[in-house]
């Protein structure tokens, strides 16, 4: 593991020995320079993520030093030493950027405080940074996935609502239908995405709480308020701020954000100063807002405050193709998260996808994906890994065997399979088995001999049809048999 380079700055050849001994000891790969020449050559040589730097040296000023460095490097970490009584000096060296500063005579175990805590909030800025990057990477691009005309006008609204930086968006729909990826959509694809992103669910917390999780609060506002907290409103200044459930939030904490909405201005819990910040808000509902609005439980002028520009998320029972398209995407996904070899979906299998009415919408079929794709095995997600009650639900909204626009094969089934009995002259009890071996033969008939057709209307995948077949012995067969689960 790498040492953390600390360079130190000083022009007392004790201190800087002291500080040598204290620092490698606890970790520390030290560097030491006598002057701001010495100081900005090791800089240049070895650019250290952290600096202890004493203000008085020989050949210039520790403080137009900080200024030069942090232009250099606006993320270096500079701890300032300043003499006792400098106060001016403190005070100037934290408008410059100076992570933290101390007075001489100082305790070692302040200065291992100080370059500890530089170092630690170095490495939180650079894990806050990768997972920026990350969620950039994943949600920069729409990645909403679907063609039927609502998504489409939704992907269209977006790229819209995200050439402006301040544009209050309100979400409706469904539960589980993607209002939180169409939020982080708009905020990665605007130019606030280098920004914070905050999101809070306002259904869980109760009227003085979320006030606080909101605007937070001065130290002392209440029993309790040892220090001054910054609540989320604050926090993603210059970024954007997602209330899900929205509809849940009580009628004083309506009031305080009615406030903010139109002055861009806040207090904190039991502060008497007006803070300023620039954020966009997203708004998300699963209800009916204006049901909320004649019942007074939900503010009708904060609501048209919110739906500046309203989104309406469709359910996924609406999205007709939509739904396999997803499927197949998840499949994808946790195929390779967990290692299996699942590409594809059996056709009965799709059928009863594309027939379910999906009450839980997408977060629903991407539970169920994962769920199939963990427990069970195979290339081809068959109509037996489907849960039982989900393929009864389908079967209830109508016939799965049938692609959409098929004809029906009822009556043209029944002629074969009755032709097909007589010509078999089986006994009067014939088997399960021979009366199964029949009834496939005389689909088969009905679909003109089609293999394909003829697996669907069977609920079978067509290789198993293929293999049923064979058994049968009919040489090279037809359709595909059941999945073999």
């Amino acid at each position: 593991m790498t040492r953390p380079r600390v360079l130190v700055i000083d022009d007392e050849p004790l201190v800087r020995r002291s500080m040598r001994r204290v620092l490698a000891d606890q970790g520390f790969d030290v560097i030491t320079a006598a002057s701001v020449a010495e100081g900005f050559a090791a800089f240049d040589a070895h650019r250290p993520p952290v600096i202890v730097l004493d203000v008085k040296l020989p050949d210039g000023s520790g403080l137009d030093m900080l200024s030069r460095l942090r232009k250099v490097d606006p993320g270096v970490k500079i701890v300032v030493v300043t003499a006792f009584g400098e106060t001016a000096n403190a005070v100037r060296a934290m408008k410059l950027g100076a992570t933290d500063f101390l007075k001489k005579p100082y305790d070692l175990e302040e200065l291992l405080h100080a370059v500890r805590s530089a170092a630690q909030s170095l490495t939180r800025e650079r894990q806050l940074k990768g997972y920026r990057k990350r969620d950039q990477t994943r949600f920069a691009r729409c990645r909403m996935i679907g063609h039927c005309p609502a998504m489409q006008a939704v992907r269209e609204t977006i790229r819209k609502v995200v050439r402006s930086d301040t544009t209050t968006v309100l979400l409706t729909g469904e539960s589980g239908t993607g209002k939180e990826l169409v939020a982080r959509s708009i905020h990665f694809e605007s130019s606030r995405r280098d920004s914070p992103l905050m999101e809070i669910n306002c259904s869980t917390f109760q009227d003085a709480l979320l006030e606080n999780e909101l605007f937070g609060h001065e130290k002392g506002a209440f029993t309790g308020a040892s220090y001054l907290k910054r609540g989320l409103v604050e926090l993603c200044d210059g970024g954007t701020l997602f209330l899900d459930e929205v509809s849940e939030m009580l009628p004083r904490v309506q009031a305080k954000l009615l406030r903010f909405i139109d002055n861009t201005s806040f207090k904190r819990v039991g502060g008497n100063v007006d803070l300023t910040v620039d954020i966009r808000m997203v708004a998300a509902t699963n209800a009916d807002l204006e049901e909320r609005i004649r019942s007074q439980s939900f503010r009708q002028d904060l609501y048209f405050r919110l739906k500046v520009v309203s989104l309406r998320l469709p359910p996924l029972r609406e999205r007709g193709e939509d739904i396999l398209l997803l499927a197949h995407a998840f499949l994808e996904r946790y195929s390779q998260e967990f290692h299996k070899g699942f590409s594809r979906i059996a056709a009965p299998a799709q059928q009863v996808l594309r027939r379910y009415p999906w009450p839980g919408n997408v977060r629903e079929l991407e539970n169920l994906t994962e769920r199939v794709v963990l427990l069970e095995e195979g290339p081809e997600l068959e109509l037996c890994h489907l849960p039982a009650e989900l393929q009864q639900a389908a079967a209830r909204r109508g016939p799965v065997g049938r692609m959409e626009g098929e004809p029906g094969l009822g009556e043209e089934v029944l002629e074969a399979l009755t032709r097909r009995l007589a010509q078999q002259g089986l006994e009067p009890l014939p088997s399960l088995r021979e009366v199964g071996d029949v009834y496939v033969n005389a689909v088969l008939d009905a679909c003109g001999g089609n293999r394909s057709r003829a697996a669907r209307t069977l609920r079978l995948s067509r290789q198993g049809l293929l293999d049923r077949l064979k058994r049968i012995g009919q040489g090279a067969p037809s359709s595909p048999s059941v999945p073999r689960c």
